[in-house]
């Protein structure tokens, strides 16, 4: 039988082949975009996106996170907990159809008049997709799960081609692309999964659908908390006035583009914690937990700080391959604000795995205040530093926001879960990629020189913790 670390890392290495291409194709897809959409409109079409996601936990009420939690527990039956889930979800999409239309009377949402029915297709084709890929999850399907994934990207892929390339439809031909993508995976999976057995009422379990609830409904200010962080810059960027910087819609739309390449950083995360999230469920109950956590946390900080110093260094190599300035030269500037993204995707990152002790113990409430205090703060902080430094004072509100939440969540989780944790060795690497974006804004002298090193210094404190993990991984079963 496959120990747990091997487990974790065949899952990952099988989410990885899924996932990666695909990844990479959503990356291309910026180039795509900067090519044919403004900057202006680009700021629209990351807000609607946003706002999508916004919606999406209140009305399907957090259910795929559910799903994948009771559908791993062997506790419960899978087809109840897909119909219940099912049934939910169907409710709140119902609500959210009868509320929506009223959306665009908001002031702040104003960019939402002639995409309110875009929007709420968005909401729900998304909402399917999610339920039946995170089924899928639970069933063990991984192959499926990652097949899905690429078929995905490609076919929006495709659609993006189609609508915005050729028939040059701008911010409503990428609305098509996104529902027409979802819908065909929601179908595909469906069918292939043979999702029919586990659907009908005479599966709905009112008990399971009340623990259902309790669990996911504390997920769903978590989640709208951390579109809160990412929304609130957008907004900020795009409807504050000042009189030292540049701000409006362009602004926005350069300081949406900034945070691309950082997602680098969270493609690689994203596929290792599908598995993770997976492992920490089904190992929740097992005698040697919190040794478990404590080599996969310090192998994951380790690996996210190498990725970070290598993608801060290349910067100026690896902005360019997904960011154009061929049509609108004010993409030109994308770079100078990736840095600190980068840093404030770690910490997301980091922010992420920390959840998953409290998802795998059910403390789900304990997501929401972390969660909140880094909203907040995010706020405030846009407030106070966006007239003063524009794009770049987003950039740090953002990594100052996910960065209070990683102190708050290590603190609060390792109560449920404990283990080890070296606060000076992360104290000193965030420290050293901080210094890393002040050289590639001010290009002092030998900067490339003072990269080099910086990056090897990283290098060298973290690959302990990475060779332990590969040790922990080729022994046997």
């Amino acid at each position: 039988m496959m120990n747990k670390y091997k487990k974790l890392a065949f899952n990952t290495m099988i989410f990885a082949i899924g996932g990666f291409g695909s990844k990479i194709l959503a990356l291309l897809l910026t180039r795509l975009y900067t090519s044919n959409i403004s900057p202006a409109d680009s700021s629209t079409k990351e807000l609607l996106e946003i706002t999508a996601n916004f919606l999406l936990p209140i009305f399907t009420f957090s259910m795929a996170e559910a799903v994948i939690r009771f559908g791993l527990d062997n506790k419960y039956k899978k087809e109840e907990v897909f119909s219940t889930a099912v049934c939910l979800n169907g409710a709140g999409m119902v609500l959210m159809m009868m509320i929506g239309p009223f959306l665009h009377f908001i002031r702040f949402l104003d960019y939402i008049d002639g995409y309110t029915i875009l929007l709420l297709t968005f909401v729900l084709c998304s909402s399917l997709r999610s339920l039946c890929s995170q089924f899928v999850r639970a069933k063990g399907m991984v192959k499926l799960f990652s097949l899905d994934g690429i078929l995905a990207t490609l076919s929006l892929f495709v659609f993006n081609i189609v609508f915005i390339s050729q028939f040059h439809w701008g911010v409503k031909g990428f609305m098509l692309a996104s529902i027409l993508s979802d819908l065909c995976s929601a179908v595909f999976l469906f069918i292939v999964a043979k999702l029919d057995e586990y659907t009908g009422l005479r599966y709905y379990n009112k008990r399971l659908a009340t623990s259902m609830m309790k669990f996911a409904v504390p997920l769903i200010p978590t989640v709208i908390m951390w579109v809160i962080t990412g929304f609130s810059d957008r907004l900020f960027i795009r409807y504050m006035h000042s009189d030292r910087v540049a701000l409006g819609q362009g602004a926005a739309g350069i300081y949406g583009y900034a945070s691309k390449v950082p997602n680098l950083i969270s493609m690689v995360s994203t596929i290792f914690f599908s598995a993770w999230n997976m492992s920490a469920i089904m190992e929740n109950d097992s005698e040697d937990r919190s040794s478990f956590y404590e080599k996969v946390y310090g192998a994951y900080e380790s690996l996210l700080f190498i990725a970070s110093a290598f993608l801060i260094a290349g910067v100026h190599i690896v902005t360019p391959i997904f960011v154009t300035t061929k049509n609108f030269g004010e993409y030109g500037d994308v770079y100078m604000y990736t840095p600190v993204l980068v840093i404030a995707v770690l910490f997301m990152c980091l922010d992420q795995f920390l959840s998953s002790i409290y998802t795998a113990t059910k403390h789900t409430k304990n997501s929401f205040w972390t969660s909140f205090v880094a909203s907040m703060a995010n706020i405030v902080l846009n407030i106070a530093l966006i007239p003063e430094w524009g794009i770049q004072g987003a950039c740090i509100a953002t990594f100052l926001s996910y960065y209070l939440c990683f102190w708050a969540r290590i603190i609060d989780a390792r109560y449920y879960v404990p283990f080890r944790f070296d606060w000076m060795k992360s104290f000193i690497n965030t420290a050293v990629l901080l210094v890393m974006c002040w050289v590639i804004l001010a290009k002092p002298a030998l900067y490339g020189l003072w990269l080099v090193l910086m990056v090897g210094f990283v290098i060298w404190s973290n690959y302990k913790a990475l060779l332990t993990t590969v040790q922990k991984l080729l022994k046997r079963a």
